[in-house]
């Protein structure tokens, strides 16, 4: 298993694809890398600007801006 391209902690942003409905784009924060078995890694993130928190996998993300905590 290949290991998590991000780390708790770092400052992501998620990539909304057609069928991903109405998740909101922008800055999240990586709170907990998940274990997967499949070749896309998932993670539980959190929206810096309304703090709901959700489960992406790691296609839907890129390196974001550099977080306001750390």
């Amino acid at each position: 298993m290949q290991p998590h391209g991000y780390s708790v902690g770092q400052s992501v942003e998620l990539i909304v694809g057609r069928y991903d409905g109405n998740l909101p784009r922008g800055a999240y924060t990586v709170l907990r890398l998940l274990p997967n078995d499949g070749m896309d890694r998932e993670y539980r993130v959190r929206n810096q600007r309304d703090g709901h928190e959700r489960v992406v996998r790691e296609s839907q993300l890129r390196p974001g801006p550099v977080s306001p905590f750390g």
